[in-house]
């Protein structure tokens, strides 16, 4: 190889060298850029919140009720009365079994008919209407005149019950059933604005139309009722839990009543919060997946970029061992040359 060829190809070897060592450096720049995305990736996962799942003894309280009779009493607040050092202010929950008050019925498919309202072959009637009527209703033909006076007064009682307890005006409709085992008649009552309801009311095949109306009748129901603010003295024991409650009435004199303790756990309220902690969770999972892929990707493509990597490395050695034979001729064709003229 004569001194030309061999600078140009010592040349060549550097342009090349330089070449391989760029695009080292322009790999090692992604890898780094590569390690800063899937550390910030990282942190990512470290500054999430891992969702706990709530505790049922969050969700459960201790009451205290007692009893008045037939009537149970639940404490819903105990308070200390500030100005009467030892006395309290308590409200609390009675609770009953009312035996005899307005309660709904499966509903009545009523036909209307002018002014008139029948269920099959019985007019609805007015409640306390018992005169007029006496010859079209069943029931009131098995009534002597005495009963029929008292049923009137009755029936304004029932009416006065139903417009108290639905918040409604006006005079109401009844129909007496009568039970096929016991004989006794039951009244059903219907609301006068359901009746008069024009939104929905259809016609049937015959051309009738009808009403679908809701029914209500007397049964037992469960009664409530809150009192507030009475002034009473409790009892605790040795490990601070109330045993007794003494109440105070108008005439200011104290009856006290044992305490019964139970725990009572809102399991709506529970069952809300692990509804919320299992979308949390999920939440959270597909979140951590998302990062995962992210970071394999990630790791592949810096797999990729080390491997090039490598093979610039070796590319290099092979340019470099080569430099050093191209060095080692240009210096034998100089020392030769030189020996020429000298």
């Amino acid at each position: 190889m004569g001194m030309a060829a061999s600078q140009a190809r010592f040349l060549g070897l550097t342009a090349r060298k330089t070449n391989v060592e760029f695009e080292g450096q322009q790999i090692n720049q992604q890898r780094t850029c590569l390690a800063n995305q899937s550390a910030n990736y990282y942190n990512d996962m470290l500054g999430m919140s891992v969702p706990t799942p709530p505790s049922v003894d969050n969700f459960t309280k201790t009451t205290y009720s007692f009893n008045d009779g037939a009537i149970t009493n639940t404490i819903t607040a105990l308070m200390a009365d500030k100005q009467n050092p030892g006395m309290y202010k308590v409200s609390y929950l009675s609770t009953w079994e009312d035996d005899f008050t307005p309660v709904a019925a499966a509903s009545s498919m009523v036909t209307v008919n002018g002014t008139n309202y029948q269920i099959g072959g019985t007019t609805l009637r007015q409640l306390g209407n018992v005169d007029n009527n006496a010859g079209n209703d069943e029931y009131l033909n098995t009534l002597s005149t005495d009963q029929l006076t008292k049923l009137r007064t009755e029936e304004a009682y029932y009416n006065t019950l139903l417009n108290e307890k639905y918040k409604t005006t006006g005079t109401w409709y009844v129909r007496y059933v009568q039970n096929s085992s016991t004989g006794q008649y039951q009244p059903y009552f219907y609301k006068p604005s359901d009746l008069t309801n024009t939104a929905n009311r259809v016609t049937n095949e015959k051309g009738d139309i009808i009403s679908q109306v809701d029914c209500y009748t007397i049964g037992s129901a469960t009664t409530t009722n809150e009192i507030k603010g009475v002034e009473a003295k409790v009892e605790k024991d040795s490990t601070g839990r109330y045993i007794a409650i003494s109440l105070k009435d108008a005439n200011g004199n104290y009856t006290t009543y044992s305490l019964a303790t139970s725990t009572v756990t809102d399991q709506d309220a529970y069952d809300d919060a692990m509804n919320q902690y299992e979308y949390d969770k999920a939440k959270y999972d597909q979140t951590i997946e998302e990062i995962n892929a992210k970071i394999q990707i990630i790791q592949a493509q810096d797999k990729n970029l080390e491997l090039r990597l490598k093979q610039l490395d070796t590319e290099q050695d092979a340019i470099s061992i080569e430099m050093d034979a191209v060095q080692k001729v240009i210096e034998k064709n100089t020392e030769s040359t030189f020996k020429t003229f000298g």
